[in-house]
């Protein structure tokens, strides 16, 4: 099945909602030591008018008309079968350009690299990459996201400051997918194999 990849915002949300496995390898070019790791990112897609929407907006004076809606993202150890702790959860809403939906600004109640509220601007390229550019107060972050097939995807990030690159990291993300959805999976591939073996048969 041809990868049909999301080109607005919300869009990319709903193919992002879910459990997902992530594999990430950081580079840090400072004093710090490179680091690698595993965890799980549970990714909810949000209605415009969902209260935690609406907080975000009355906290950064945005009109919720403007709005198309958000998500909620929450991180959790790998295998942590415990509730996610809500101080590592983030709500990030789409403002989406009104003359072009695949670029717009989002906004988030917590950054990636400083822990206070950000807006940023995004876009997607006509291969369906999302690049998303983030200003913090004293740092710049740019990270760049694709499906390579609906449960599979890569987040190239970089932090950079003033004097050059502090940071680089590099996930594999791949979705959790639950036992219906894997049976289907599996039934769709058998279904393909068939009718491959049909017609070669043919030939």
């Amino acid at each position: 099945m041809q990868l049909i990849p999301p080109m607005t915002m919300m869009d990319f949300f709903g193919k992002s909602q879910g459990v997902w496995f992530i594999q990430r390898t950081v580079h840090n070019f400072d004093t710090s030591a490179d680091e690698s790791g595993e965890s799980n990112v549970i990714i909810d897609v949000l209605t415009r008018d969902d209260p935690r929407v609406l907080e975000v907006c009355q906290q950064q004076n945005i009109a919720p008309d403007k709005v198309s809606g958000g998500a909620s993202f929450m991180w959790q150890d790998n295998l942590d079968n415990t509730t996610p702790n809500q101080n590592y959860a983030a709500i990030l809403i789409d403002i989406p350009d009104p003359t072009n939906p695949k670029t717009g600004k989002f906004l988030r109640n917590r950054g990636y690299v400083e822990g206070i509220p950000v807006i940023g601007v995004y876009n997607f390229a006509d291969d369906g990459v999302l690049t998303i550019e983030t200003e913090y107060e004293t740092n710049q972050g740019q990270e760049r996201c694709w499906f390579i097939n609906d449960h599979f995807r890569v987040r190239v990030m970089t932090v950079q400051m003033i004097n050059g690159v502090k940071q680089m990291a590099y996930c594999s993300e791949r979705r959790c997918v639950s036992d219906s959805i894997l049976e289907k999976m599996v039934e769709q591939n058998r279904l393909r194999l068939s009718a491959n073996g049909s017609s070669v048969a043919l030939k």
